[in-house]
């Protein structure tokens, strides 16, 4: 099961003594409120042993209404990507090969 935003607070605040959880959930709004900031105004957020987050833009484009068949014009948006880096890939590849 995936692990989600409760479970990782509760990590935080388990790893860093005389952290309460509460801390830890206003710790980890910080750093997701961060990410996003930095990436609507800069378009890049490197973390180191993490990744890295980037916006990527995709052009309007042709596609089908799956219910009636009609074509339709889909807009332009952006996403954002993920790449993981070196440290993230070597701890998931070690992990997955003790099994």
């Amino acid at each position: 099961m995936a692990a989600g935003k409760a479970q990782i607070v509760e990590d935080i605040a388990d790893a860093v003594e005389g952290l309460t959880k509460r801390q830890a959930a206003e710790a980890f709004e910080a750093v997701v409120t961060s990410v996003r900031r930095h990436l609507q105004s800069e378009g890049t957020v490197k973390v180191t042993g993490l990744g890295s987050f980037s916006i990527s833009e995709r052009a309007s484009r042709k596609g089908r209404n799956p219910a009636t068949g009609a074509t339709i014009t889909i807009k332009a948006s952006k996403s954002v990507r993920f790449k993981a880096g070196k440290e993230l890939k070597e701890a998931v590849n070690k992990k997955s090969r003790k099994r």
